[in-house]
């Protein structure tokens, strides 16, 4: 937060409340009706919330359902919102740190997915987890499958579309040109395409072919 706050600070915090130190005021109660605790109480409300998390991993073996955990986990420290301000991106890397110790790929909420975040994490202010532990475990598989997966499969492994993704190449073309047969893919039974990096590459050289003996220039 330091390099935001030497642009932008926080306009209603003291001295004391720059980045890294916990509130010292009290926040007014949220759209949805929650209220973080008051001031005072931040420092025992983050203990006990990194007890919840070292606990964690107990709760899952006595058969905890993770996505739900991991969502009540999320949501608790999103609760007591113990800073002024960049509470909502530390308590994501917080949870991703949770994540990697357990051996789980980290989560990215995307811009995309914003509203559908805040709905689900204003369900969970009521106790309700479900939706926030289904976008979680949907983000735990897309970043499973766009980062891990390419990194330890060799250019000729069969992998999900998705885990070949790039800059260039959206799900939504990869799925087009796997369908329409140019790309070397195959279907399961359960309709999921796979195919590799090397396909990928060889259908990015032949439209690139394709697209400059269309090219007006390319008769002259």
């Amino acid at each position: 937060m330091t390099p935001v706050w030497l642009v932008a600070p926080h306009p209603e915090a003291t001295d004391a409340e720059g980045p890294g130190n916990f509130r010292q005021h009290d926040i007014h109660p949220f759209d949805a009706g929650m209220t973080p605790p008051s001031w005072p109480s931040v420092p025992a409300e983050v203990d006990a919330w990194v007890d919840r998390a070292i606990g964690l991993p107990i709760q899952i073996a006595s058969g905890l359902v993770l996505s739900e955990a991991l969502a009540e986990l999320h949501n608790g420290f999103e609760r007591v919102h113990p800073f002024i301000d960049g509470n909502g991106r530390t308590g994501r890397l917080v949870l991703n740190l949770v994540l990697v110790r357990l051996g789980y790929p980290p989560v990215v909420i995307l811009k995309t997915q914003r509203e559908r975040y805040l709905m689900a994490m204003q369900r969970a202010d009521d106790g309700e987890y479900g939706p926030l532990g289904e976008i979680l475990a949907r983000a735990m598989i897309d970043n499973l499958n766009r980062f891990i997966i390419p990194g330890v499969a060799g250019p000729a492994k069969l992998v999900p579309l998705a885990s070949l993704v790039d800059q260039e190449m959206s799900l939504v073309a990869l799925r087009a040109a796997a369908v329409r047969g140019r790309l070397e893919a195959q279907q399961r039974s359960d309709g999921q395409w796979l195919s590799t990096r090397k396909a990928v590459e060889k259908y990015k050289k032949s439209r690139d072919r394709r697209g400059r003996r269309s090219s007006p220039d390319a008769a002259r």
